[in-house]
């Protein structure tokens, strides 16, 4: 049975929800759905949209039994197989993030982070294989980027977007380095190097894969900028 709490917690028996988080920080409260089961994540959801029906609630990381009982249970919920997201109610947004991508291959990451972008308050605007392998394409898409007020940067293999476009746009560029890559690219881990390394200034790095994180960290810069 869901108990409200008068601290601001709903206690579902497995989980202590914090229905409080948007009157602190503006925030909405985030499922995780690692390691939760399907119907975990549903009543989850469904508590949270209870109590802020009028703002977007959103579940990360969602393995397919999970999209599939989120699909089954939610018809109104907004599903993305790609970016392993779901979410419930919509969130008016203000101020505009480029999520621009080095390639194809790092789409959920993108997904993960511009579903997050939308739930908590500001537009995404994705801009997808425009890595430095074939430079002309980025550049082409460098007036569109230098119009948003937060740059996301999503790359894997030795991770050299972030660095060129920070030397490109002067909007705060946040970068998401990916585990994408051939051979011993360690997880990861070379392109996170390369992203906490980077001699171009005004580069702040994620964890390898965080999406959510960078898109969280840009709404609220892009919120505050519009505003």
């Amino acid at each position: 049975m869901t108990v409200s709490q008068p601290d601001g917690v709903t206690d579902l028996g497995f989980a202590r929800l914090d229905t409080a988080r948007a009157a602190r920080t503006g925030d909405p409260e985030v499922v995780f759905g690692q390691g939760k089961t399907p119907g975990q994540i549903v009543a989850a959801l469904r508590a949270l949209h209870e109590a802020h029906p009028d703002r977007a609630i959103l579940a990360t990381r969602l393995s397919e039994e999970a999209l599939a009982e989120c699909a089954e249970q939610l018809p109104d919920a907004v599903l993305d197989p790609v970016g392993r997201t779901a979410v419930l109610g919509r969130t008016e947004t203000r101020g505009r993030v480029a999520v621009v991508a080095a390639g194809t291959s790092d789409l959920p990451v993108v997904r993960e982070c511009a579903t997050t972008i939308g739930v908590f308050g500001a537009e995404p605007d994705e801009i997808v294989d425009v890595g430095v392998a074939g430079i002309h394409r980025l550049l082409a898409q460098r007036e569109r980027i230098d119009e948003a007020d937060v740059v996301v940067a999503v790359a894997g293999m030795e991770a050299a977007l972030p660095s060129v476009l920070a030397g490109l746009v002067g909007a705060p560029l946040i970068a998401v380095p990916t585990s994408v890559g051939y051979g011993w690219n360690l997880e990861g881990v070379t392109a996170w190097l390369a992203t906490v390394n980077s001699c171009a200034p005004g580069v702040v790095s994620v964890n390898v894969d965080n999406g959510f994180g960078a898109g969280v960290a840009a709404a609220r810069i892009a919120r505050r900028t519009a505003r």
